[in-house]
């Protein structure tokens, strides 16, 4: 008793200390009186839990089930992480870690796919944007956090998993035994079709920008006429390589994105060097509803440069910014601290960005064109990019514009 007892002053005293730390930055509609008066509330339920629950628990364990539920109520972006899961977020945005390869996102209360990852095991086994998961291991996920999710289907490269997914236009749920690995994501991979230059980015994490370079650079080196940037099932990444992958076509000086927060202070970002690929080539840019964040903002800067031709679904809608900030136990936070809009002030969060050219893909198509991979895969085709413009109708699109595109500039 003379413990919990203490507990409770010493967080008392820690709240007074915070509130006087903050008070002059309270929000106009809550007193400082109103901020007292909730932090004693917690300390009185914690005080409570500590005296009064069936089994001893730790403090920790408390004060980190509040933390995350605190961030839970804010979005489906902002999350608290223990320093075990925080350890883990780093080892995913330096582009490798263990798993099935899904990113996911939380809506009406549940987990769901916003892109496989190309080449990982959810990507290999059919699982699609869109997917549903409502059980991991038999286990429920309504009740679930996102980080608890992502921490249930990670694990041991070797293991299994298994997720029950609803999918639209499927009566019954659809169980997944996913083995687990390493996955190590290779972000950016290129060839060529003919004479025209793709490059496949699939996320988003560090170094992107530079290995987009690269890639440009080897295709421009073989005389390519026009790009392809597939961006199809990218859900994103990190801020500062979008706008180092949107500068190698942007003109110097140009604004890429800019953020605004909830007091309305905007940070602008601007090409910063001269674009790689020449002006006149042309580009399209391929785009669905897995490709989110980093991916929108890249897209909607040469949409609104008109630098692109935008082909493929509508995109996800993700438009808000995330600062992660460590603790000092070495747990961290994510926070939504803006949202950021197109170079012409377009706002796209939970509206997407309606491509200029609309090419829709089916259930069906999808299926065939991912079975017609696979096999080609099983018969030992070993290439990095298997490209099948015939089952591929967004694809073909890209390619029948490029090559309009070409036989234009050569009639002037």
């Amino acid at each position: 008793m003379k413990r919990a007892k203490f507990l409770f002053l010493l967080l008392i005293t820690f709240s007074v200390g915070f509130l006087l730390g903050v008070a002059g930055g309270a929000t106009k509609d809550r007193s400082v009186e109103d901020d007292y008066r909730y932090f004693r509330l917690f300390a009185d339920v914690l005080k409570v839990v500590k005296e009064n629950y069936v089994e001893n628990v730790s403090t920790k364990d408390l004060i980190y089930g509040a933390l995350s539920g605190m961030m839970r109520s804010l979005d489906p972006f902002s999350a608290f992480f223990t320093p075990e899961q925080y350890r883990e977020f780093k080892e995913e945005t330096e582009g490798e870690f263990g798993g099935v390869g899904i990113e996911i996102s939380m809506e009406k209360g549940r987990p769901i796919v916003v892109s496989p990852i190309e080449g990982t095991p959810a990507y290999k086994a059919g699982i699609k944007p869109g997917d549903i998961i409502i059980e991991i291991n038999g286990e429920d996920t309504s009740n679930m956090m996102l980080t608890d999710v992502v921490q249930k289907i990670r694990g041991k490269p070797g293991t299994k998993v298994t997720l029950t997914i609803i999918r639209k236009g499927v009566d019954k749920p659809i169980k997944f035994e996913l083995e687990r690995s390493l996955i190590k994501i290779e972000s950016v991979r290129w060839t060529k079709i003919d004479d025209v230059g793709y490059i496949r980015l699939i996320q988003f994490n560090d170094g992107v920008g530079d290995q987009m370079e690269k890639a440009i650079k080897s295709l421009l080196s073989q005389n390519i006429k026009g790009f392809i940037l597939d961006l199809r099932n990218d859900p994103g990444g990190l801020l500062t390589e979008a706008i180092n992958v949107a500068e190698l076509f942007i003109p110097e000086g140009k604004l890429i994105v800019y953020t605004k927060s909830r007091d309305g202070e905007i940070s602008k970002y601007f090409s910063k060097r001269k674009p790689i690929v020449p002006e006149d080539m042309p580009l399209v840019v391929l785009i669905n509803k897995g490709s989110a964040s980093a991916s929108e903002i890249v897209t909607g800067a040469l949409q609104d440069y008109k630098r692109a031709i935008i082909v493929g679904e509508k995109s996800y809608g993700k438009a808000s910014v995330q600062n992660v900030m460590p603790l000092e136990d070495g747990s961290a936070i994510k926070l939504t601290v803006a949202y950021y809009y197109t170079p012409l002030g377009r706002l796209i969060h939970k509206k997407g960005i309606t491509p200029d050219v609309q090419v829709n893909m089916d259930e069906k198509e999808e299926e065939r064109l991912q079975e017609a991979i696979r096999q080609r895969r099983m018969q030992g085709d070993h290439q990095k990019i298997i490209l099948l413009p015939e089952l591929d109708p967004q694809l073909r699109k890209a390619i029948e514009i490029i090559q309009k595109r070409q036989a234009i500039r050569r009639a002037a």
